[in-house]
């Protein structure tokens, strides 16, 4: 890692309805617009489902990193991740966000130190720490090979 502090910019284009357009110097342009639930098109990535993908994302590459200090390997990472949008105290915003990942752990490595490094990725990741909503993540841990586990069937962890 480099050191902090590190800044990041984004520019959002757009027009008074519609899609807008995402973009970063180096990164491809992304179009965005609201989702269906807010009058939009149901057919872009919305600001909601963007908070999500960046918590889950940020979920799988602080696990890498934790994992790969911890010493222990894993195959894959399969990660769904719900949230809840409510009314209260006259502010809507996520009440809850529940990261459900299946991590597939490599031959040989031990599950205990899996679960030691997701329950570690669980308090440090960047983007969940620097949220007000609660992120929970329920995780379990599988046998390279093996069936995932059924819907309801996740360990809550955090």
């Amino acid at each position: 890692m480099k050191p902090l502090p590190h800044d990041y910019e984004v520019d959002v284009t757009g027009g008074a309805q519609g899609y807008a357009t995402i973009s970063a110097s180096g990164l491809p342009d992304l179009t965005t617009a609201p989702p269906r639930e807010y009058d939009g098109p149901g057919d872009a990535w919305s600001p909601e489902h963007l908070l999500l993908a960046s918590v889950t994302a940020c979920f799988l590459f602080t696990f890498r990193a934790v994992a790969k200090a911890s010493q222990t390997d894993f195959v894959d990472v399969d990660a769904r991740t719900w949230g809840r949008v409510t009314r209260a105290g006259g502010m809507t915003r996520f009440s809850l966000i529940v990261v459900r990942a299946t991590v597939t752990a490599a031959p040989g490595s031990s599950v205990e130190l899996l679960q030691r490094a997701i329950d570690r990725t669980t308090a440090h990741c960047l983007v969940s720490s620097s949220l007000v909503t609660p992120v929970r993540v329920e995780a379990v841990i599988r046998a390279a090979g093996a069936t995932p586990p059924a819907a309801g069937t996740y360990k809550r962890t955090a």
